[in-house]
């Protein structure tokens, strides 16, 4: 696995580098539309999407692909990558330095090797981490090449914790942290990974803003928590992700998990509600559409 796992971490270095080259002239310059779920989205997305996908093919031609711009139902392929072309399209149009481009390698629907790059940090984060899926290979987490580890700090008003948009409603009781908002989710994380930040909450993440990031959280010593019943991983296979949120928390080790838990599960008791009657108006819809 030596060689494949060299070939992996080339194959993300050189088409990130390359998607780079083309977007980062155009950071700041592009008009977005609004998608149905809300998001944004520009050509530079679509191009970006386009080219890795092609890319992938071209070089693991017996891989799969989950995307957020095209292809949303999980394969049946043992490995799958997960794409996330730019991550952060409202600062990148809005000429706020902090986007990346994410890439999560999947084996048999658990997300095992995370790549995600922020060009204009100049900032990398790579891992590795196998769970019990029964893979070997490297370990660990880095930025730049150079191993990080999460945080072993207490909580104070001098350590940070990350909100997303949607989970603002967190600042109305007391929280042991400072609190920042930046905007992309798998750099919120990766502060997390890197010991900058002590955790952070997303509301809404979709497949291809986690799936890489979960890995490099989990490889530096931290924890990746799915905030409701059931767990993010494995995906299954014919599964529609284009629309699934994915409420979670990271947190730099167990005794902060148990601490940030109980200020955050409201998000994913909220999202799960909203899922469930999402769920029902769809099926009552169906019914009237078969009459």
């Amino acid at each position: 696995m030596e060689q494949f796992w060299r070939d992996i971490f080339n194959f993300c270095t050189d088409i990130t580098t390359r998607v780079s080259d083309y977007l980062v002239p155009q950071f700041g310059q592009l008009q977005a539309v609004r998608k149905p779920d809300g998001s944004l989205v520009t050509q530079a997305d679509q191009w970006s999407d386009r080219t890795i996908r092609e890319a992938i093919a071209a070089q693991f031609p017996d891989h799969g692909i989950l995307s957020e711009e095209t292809l949303h139902l999980f394969p049946a392929n043992d490995w799958c990558w997960v794409i996330d072309p730019i991550d952060g399209t409202t600062n990148f149009t809005r000429g706020i330095p902090v986007w990346g481009i994410s890439l999560g390698l999947l084996y048999r629907g658990t997300p095992v090797f995370g790549f995600i790059h922020f060009p204009q940090l100049r900032q990398t984060f790579h891992g590795y981490w196998y769970g019990d899926s029964g893979l070997t290979g490297p370990t660990g987490a880095y930025l730049n090449g150079e191993v990080i580890h999460t945080s072993d700090a207490e909580p104070s008003m001098n350590h940070i914790f990350n909100l997303c948009a949607r989970s603002t409603d967190v600042l109305k009781q007391p929280f042991p942290c400072k609190i920042r908002m930046i905007g992309v989710s798998s750099y919120n994380a990766s502060l997390v990974a890197c010991g900058a930040a002590l955790g952070g909450v997303e509301a809404t993440p979709k497949i291809w803003d986690i799936a890489a990031v979960w890995v490099v959280v989990q490889a530096a010593g931290g924890l990746f928590i799915s905030l409701e019943p059931e767990p993010v991983f494995p995906l299954q296979v014919g599964v529609d992700y284009g629309d699934r949120p994915f409420p979670t928390l990271t947190a730099s080790r167990p005794a902060l998990a148990e601490l940030f838990r109980p200020l955050v599960q409201f998000i994913g008791d909220r999202y799960a509600s909203a899922d469930r009657y999402a769920s029902a108006d769809r099926g009552v819809a169906s019914q009237i559409d078969g009459v």
